[in-house]
């Protein structure tokens, strides 16, 4: 049955589309946002079927090119989340650094950083003297592992479990006991 659905095959990213011209719309949250195929209904009770060549991070504003023409415009819907602001830029960077060090998705605004909440990265947080807060908001997060550069053949990421990192940290984290 899906197979008669219009196919949405393109991604057009925001700013390089006229977002007016857009026949639909569909609001994701930021799970919904990141295929290669499945069906969708737009806010207009439009149904389709996203059919990608491979799985994709859909961010605010991009447009999906119908088969037959038209576009469909992507909003980020809000969801639950946890604000992470600091006292000074620099604790704010490092905060930025330890949630990157843990490749969870981060979405990096100004003076703030927004993660989905999870209590153990809050109380990591917090130990390390974040100024935390509940808010509701679109989740639109960086690149890094849920996007760009896993567009490019070769770059595998390995995951084995809480802690156990399969990267290397550098020559410079040697442990002597004397």
């Amino acid at each position: 049955m899906t197979e008669s659905l219009p196919r949405a095959i393109q991604v057009l990213p925001a700013g390089g589309w006229v977002e007016r011209t857009a026949r639909h719309r569909v609001t994701l949250d930021f799970d919904d946002r990141f295929r290669r195929r499945k069906r969708y209904i737009a806010e207009d009770g439009f149904a389709f079927l996203l059919d990608l060549e491979e799985a994709t991070a859909l961010r605010q504003g991009d447009g999906l090119l119908l088969e037959g023409g038209g576009v469909i415009l992507v909003q980020a819907a809000p969801e639950p989340l946890i604000e992470v602001t600091a006292e000074t830029p620099e604790r704010l960077a490092r905060l930025a650094w330890h949630l990157g060090n843990r490749h969870l998705p981060t979405q990096i605004e100004g003076s703030r950083i927004l993660i989905r909440k999870d209590h153990v990265i809050e109380a990591m947080l917090k130990g390390l003297g974040a100024q935390l807060a509940h808010v509701e908001a679109a989740f639109d997060p960086e690149g890094g592992a849920y996007g760009e550069h896993n567009r490019h053949p070769g770059h595998h990421h390995h995951h084995h479990g809480d802690g156990d990192h399969d990267h290397h940290h550098g020559d410079g984290n040697h442990h002597h006991h004397h």
